[in-house]
């Protein structure tokens, strides 16, 4: 069986989640109290907590459901991450007259600096792809499993190549046990029911 099952946890459930982006940063700090930060990861990487958004015995069942249907940690899925899951008018980068194929990406920018994040699960009939800021409405496939974006014919040199689109992120459960307890008829409590982001 393939390691990631295309199929998105519930969204109602999403919306209650808990978390978000982390990097890794080594900090190593000095007698004189000067600081070395290193950075580890290049890219961040997500992770929630989906165990706040279950608000009934209904929401349990679908979890439950859910977790043994992807055996625990074993196999990755899509995630809603409801804070961040749209990208407008986002450059996927300029026509050269022979490159025919361009990841989804989205880009953050603060200042002068910014951050690029490949968009690998975008959600199928939301994106849209414009050339020149005109919408195209033929002339190209996606692969909603990659997020790639491949002409029939590569876009002239210098021409804009950009994308709307709404996105999942790949996860996966980080625990391979559910511990659920019952205080009374129709209260659960639940320990954390972490998922983190899959590289792909």
């Amino acid at each position: 069986m393939p390691a990631f099952h295309e199929i998105q946890f519930p969204p109602k459930i999403a919306y209650g989640a808990s978390g978000g982006p982390e990097f890794n940063t080594t900090i190593t700090t000095t007698q004189a109290g000067f600081e070395q930060r290193n950075i580890n990861w290049q890219k961040a990487r997500g992770r929630w907590d989906v165990s706040t958004g279950i608000k009934s015995k209904t929401d349990m069942d679908t979890v439950i459901a859910f977790f043994r249907a992807r055996f625990g940690r074993a196999y990755g899925f899509r995630f809603k991450d409801w804070s961040d899951y749209q990208g407008v008018n986002q450059s996927l980068g300029t026509g050269n007259g022979t490159k025919t194929a361009f990841q989804l990406v989205k880009n953050y920018f603060s200042g002068s600096n910014s951050y690029s994040r490949d968009i690998k699960k975008p959600v199928s009939g939301t994106v849209k792809i414009y050339l020149n800021s005109i919408l195209q409405s033929s002339g190209f496939t996606i692969d909603h499993t990659t997020g790639m974006v491949t002409f029939s014919s590569a876009p002239a040199n210098g021409v804009l190549v950009n994308a709307d689109f709404d996105f999942d992120v790949p996860v996966r459960f980080d625990a391979d046990q559910l511990a659920v307890r019952i205080d009374g008829p129709g209260q659960y409590l639940w320990d954390a029911i972490p998922i983190v982001e899959i590289r792909l």
